[in-house]
């Protein structure tokens, strides 16, 4: 096994490591609880890590993390082809049945009133 990244989060390291599993690279996530121990354990310690189970996937799992770390901010809400739930924009995948949102047009955000 091969640490691959440390995440700022847990929802981080959940989307990257759904992220891997969808490009069939295996993967594990580690220190998923540790962030409770803040304080008693050093904070560098307590970031979930995503570990590699192949390093032969290892240069695959880099690209992911690249597209991953430069994703556009995308505004306004996608609906879901499968369940109709409204999402984020910038969602791969519906966070109600993990339907894959790809090539979903998003709706942009309502005006603001001022």
């Amino acid at each position: 096994m091969l640490r691959l990244y440390q995440a700022a989060d847990l929802q981080e390291a959940h989307l990257l490591l759904h992220q891997l599993a969808a490009e069939g690279i295996d993967a594990r996530l580690f220190n998923q609880y540790a962030q409770g121990g803040l304080g008693d354990i050093p904070f560098p310690n307590a970031y979930p890590e995503i570990w590699l189970l192949n390093e032969r996937d290892l240069a695959r799992a880099r690209m992911v993390i690249y597209s991953f770390e430069r994703r556009p901010e995308v505004e306004g809400h996608v609906t879901c082809p499968h369940c109709g739930e409204d999402n984020p924009a910038n969602f791969e995948t519906c966070w109600h049945c993990g339907a894959s949102l790809d090539g979903v047009e998003p709706t942009p955000p309502a005006p603001t009133q001022s």
